[in-house]
């Protein structure tokens, strides 16, 4: 019986090789499905200075409220930056049902406070539009630094803490209000059939007040006349539209997005040159294209 061991740890081992090459070749082809299904984590950024700041899809999506929100008040971009760093220190951009006390929504705002009904603070619009109501009664709150303007509005227990936020919150607020072509990116997965998609119209007069008459639909191609956000710097107008359609991409099901001569789609991730593609965007023009 000794003399048959070795065959029997040759036999095992052989046994082991085919596992492990058998869970390999498995391993292969788990990893090159998950990669043609998208990211395992989708995420958006925005980019300033060469540093990406990155945020979750909701995030993303929030933030692009919060910052639409400026832009339809007149508001200068300093006041998307506080806008921000206030929401990520108090809820993390998210709209969340609880938090200290009574406080609930983007900004934790609450109700014992005078700040409205739970109801209305759980809306975001109306809880972005209340922070903002509070903020240009500040008096020179414009040269305030972001943590003291922040405070001035939420009268937080940790003022200090607002300062945490602020480069990321630059990086937002200066991508959406049309700075830096290029700088919001988005990784996506492929969009599911079976999604509830936000339509982009109603999406963009909540976020950014575009109205109907400036979004014409075509079957899955979506063109937007950006002019309409009154920036005198036509360009200016073109990628806040363009950046905040990446960040709500999510939400909308949009797959592509066409500013100038630059193009971002779910596939490719970052913004690269358009080429010859088909229905170039006129002058102050984004166009979107929707799953199909």
């Amino acid at each position: 019986m000794a003399r048959r061991r070795p065959a029997a740890r040759t036999a095992g081992a052989v046994v082991a090789v085919l596992t492990v090459g058998a869970a390999a070749v498995l391993g292969v082809v788990w990893a090159l499905s998950a990669r043609d299904a998208g990211p395992l984590r989708e995420s958006c950024a925005a980019r300033l200075d060469g540093v990406e700041h990155e945020l979750t899809t909701v995030q993303a999506q929030n933030t692009a409220l919060i910052v639409g929100t400026t832009i339809q008040r007149g508001l200068p971009a300093r006041a998307a930056t506080i806008g921000v760093a206030t929401a990520m220190q108090e809820s993390r951009i998210v709209n969340i049902d609880y938090g200290d006390r009574d406080s609930v929504g983007l900004f934790q705002q609450r109700p014992s406070q005078g700040w409205g009904a739970v109801e209305q603070i759980m809306d975001p619009v109306y809880s972005t539009g209340a922070f903002y109501d509070g903020l240009v009664e500040v008096d020179g709150w414009e040269s305030m630094e972001v943590t003291d303007a922040a405070q001035a509005v939420q009268r937080s227990a940790f003022p200090e803490a607002y300062a945490q936020h602020e480069q990321l919150a630059r990086a937002w607020a200066s991508s959406l209000t049309g700075h830096s072509p290029g700088s919001v990116t988005c990784d996506l997965r492929p969009v599911d059939a079976g999604s509830d998609a936000v339509g982009v119209a109603d999406r963009i007069a909540r976020d950014l007040g575009v109205p109907g008459d400036a979004v014409t639909t075509d079957g899955a191609t979506v063109r937007i006349d950006a002019s309409v956000l009154g920036y005198d710097d036509r360009s200016r107008s073109t990628w806040a539209v363009a950046h905040w359609a990446v960040a709500t991409a999510s939400a909308t099901g949009v797959v592509e997005v066409r500013a100038g001569e630059l193009v971002w789609t779910r596939e490719a991730v970052d913004w690269r040159e358009a080429g010859s593609a088909p229905e170039p965007p006129g002058r102050g023009e984004v166009v979107l294209r929707l799953a199909g």
